[in-house]
């Protein structure tokens, strides 16, 4: 039995936030559901598939304590559709609910909560904060070169290590690796912490952090991690194994460094791009020259060809790359320059700040070209 009103909003937003882990086909049947308990003065929403979790908390007047497990993509519409500020919930002994905003009534079944499963405890109370804005820009400019491949589960995350005055994120799929950094003047009291969280989890909590400067919280576990965002909880399980020697990788040799304008060099990239598509993929040819680079493809859709300033002699090497992953590491540098590391054509390429920052890498690796015919 329970019995609760609160504000139609937030209780949208909070089901549409649960619903993002509830599980899709479970042995377990109420995991394909909402759990919902309130107590006291709130009311929590839990979407669990016993791989990642999300909780999320908000105030409601609560008249019965209770718990139980609802068909969510139901009550999502059932709130969506609601004709007024409140909504009011009633679930009696026979897991009857009965759904009130003004003159609307809706009443359906609900399962019971005894069989959820509670969400992981982390032993840890120590995290690290970081502002919102900033962990949202290091998940968001890594986790595209996370691998798909799950043959080798470990790469299928990313890794996050912790020092004393950064937080790293890398994501590596075998072909790029991404790099972001972010520092504060504080001493971060868990450093030392490495660990590596899962794409699909990040992913979530990608859509959960704000523009703001209010901070998200991670705290880690010898299992799990649990990232705290405002008022939702989302706890994941670390994946197992020996991560990529990312310093290793990006530890090449640099004959040739160029600064090119980010925007620039984007608009060029997309403009010879326009010829490459998923069914005729090609790579893209770079010349690089003393303070220019010129860029052309060709496909059975047809050829293109656009030149870009930059400062820096290139040497006339001539290196191919798919334009995709370069086209994503520049879409995800927000500074105006940015500094091209090359070998030679069977080197890959790095991307990092023109100036004396280091909070950012891309590593790609080239391909094979066919010799240009005459």
């Amino acid at each position: 039995m329970l019995k609760f009103t609160c504000e139609k909003t937030p209780l949208f937003s909070a089901v549409a936030v649960a619903s993002r882990t509830v599980a899709q086909k479970s042995p377990i049947s109420v995991l394909e559901g909402i759990h919902l308990r309130a107590e006291q003065d709130t009311l929590s929403l839990t979407g669990y598939d016993l791989e990642n979790g999300i909780t999320i908390s908000l105030p409601a007047q609560v008249r019965e304590a209770g718990e139980c497990v609802l068909p969510p993509r139901l009550f999502f519409d059932i709130v969506r559709k609601a004709a007024e500020d409140e909504v009011s919930v009633t679930v009696d002994d026979q897991l009857k609910v009965e759904v009130k905003s003004g003159i609307s009534v809706f009443r359906f079944s609900a399962e019971s909560a005894d069989d959820y499963p509670e969400l992981p405890d982390v032993d840890e109370e120590e995290g690290v904060r970081i502002p919102q804005q900033d962990l949202r820009a290091m998940i968001s400019g890594t986790l595209f070169s996370a691998s798909e491949n799950k043959t080798r589960p470990i790469l299928t995350g990313c890794l996050f290590e912790v020092e004393e005055n950064s937080v790293t994120t890398v994501a590596i799929d075998g072909v790029r690796l991404a790099l972001r950094r972010w520092r504060t003047d504080e001493t971060l009291s868990c450093a030392g912490k490495r660990f590596v969280a899962p794409a699909s989890a990040l992913r979530e909590v990608e859509k959960l952090l704000a523009d703001t400067e209010e901070p998200a919280e991670i705290v880690v576990g010898r299992k799990y991690i649990i990232f705290r965002i405002g008022d939702a909880r989302l706890i994941c399980r670390i994946i197992d194994g020996e991560f990529v020697d990312w310093r290793k990788v990006l530890n090449t040799a640099e004959e040739i460094s160029i600064v090119a304008n980010v925007s620039d060099l984007t608009s060029c990239l997309e403009r010879v791009c326009l010829m490459i598509s998923e069914k005729f993929n090609s790579p893209v040819r770079c010349l690089f020259s003393n303070n220019k680079a010129c860029f052309s493809t060709a496909t059975q859709t047809g050829a293109a060809q656009d030149n870009c300033s930059v400062a820096g002699d290139g040497k006339e090497l001539t290196i191919g790359f798919n334009g995709t992953f370069l086209l994503d590491a520049l879409r995800r540098i927000s500074d105006e320059e940015v500094k091209l590391s090359l070998s030679n054509s069977l080197s890959p390429i790095v991307m990092t700040p023109a100036g004396d920052k280091d909070d950012f890498s891309y590593l790609i690796l080239p391909m094979r070209m066919r010799e240009a015919t005459e």
